[in-house]
């Protein structure tokens, strides 16, 4: 996707050769214009797959997919990672181990909102190692329901994620793929263009 490879480009910023901050637009503050262009891109691109819940994490995950159910017309839900007075019954539950973070967590998702009759979208903001999609995934088992494909905001395909991904059968449409972010430079999968980011 031209527009947030663009938006990686002018305000990204490469902190290693594994890390790349989106904190201005994605996962701090959000561009809801450019949230909005992805819901749409998202809801193009499964619009043949009678998708009937989105499924993300929180946090950085809710504006993309609340986005996409815009367009997709249907609800989102997002797995929590903490404890809530008012969440505590009835829950499914899978751990998912953070990447950037390097934690474990145990997030959880009401078993009243995923049917074994839905066909569940997920939508996540990075994929690295695939431990959140796969983590989300898991819940929508537990729940006998259907993952009819993964949407990433951003994918690190120097990572295993995506292949871990792809390995055990899901569909992944990654808007933006990074091959490399070697010496400080952004270096996309679909260009092998490499592109200063400062």
């Amino acid at each position: 996707m031209k527009l947030l490879e663009e938006k990686i480009i002018q305000d990204g910023r490469v902190l290693n050769d594994n890390v790349l901050k989106v904190d201005s637009f994605l996962n701090h503050q959000i561009d809801p214009q450019l949230m909005l262009e992805i819901g749409k891109e998202f809801a193009k691109r499964f619009a043949a797959e009678g998708v009937t819940k989105i499924v993300t994490i929180e946090s950085s995950g809710i504006a993309p997919a609340t986005m996409a159910g815009l367009y997709m017309k249907v609800p989102v839900i997002f797995a929590r990672k903490r404890k809530s007075l008012t969440l505590n019954e009835d829950l499914l539950i899978a751990p998912i181990h953070s990447f950037t973070k390097n934690e474990t967590n145990e997030v959880s998702i009401s078993k009243k909102f995923l049917k074994s009759n839905d066909r569940v979208f997920i939508i996540d903001d990075f994929l690295a190692n695939g431990e959140a999609a796969l983590g989300l995934a898991e819940l929508v088992k537990q729940a006998g329901a259907e993952v009819v494909g993964i949407g990433i905001v951003i994918e690190k395909s120097f990572q295993p994620g995506a292949q871990k991904l792809l390995a055990q059968g899901y569909r992944v449409e990654s808007l933006a793929q990074i091959a490399s972010l070697e010496n400080g430079k952004v270096t996309f999968l679909n260009e092998q263009e490499v592109v200063k980011v400062s």
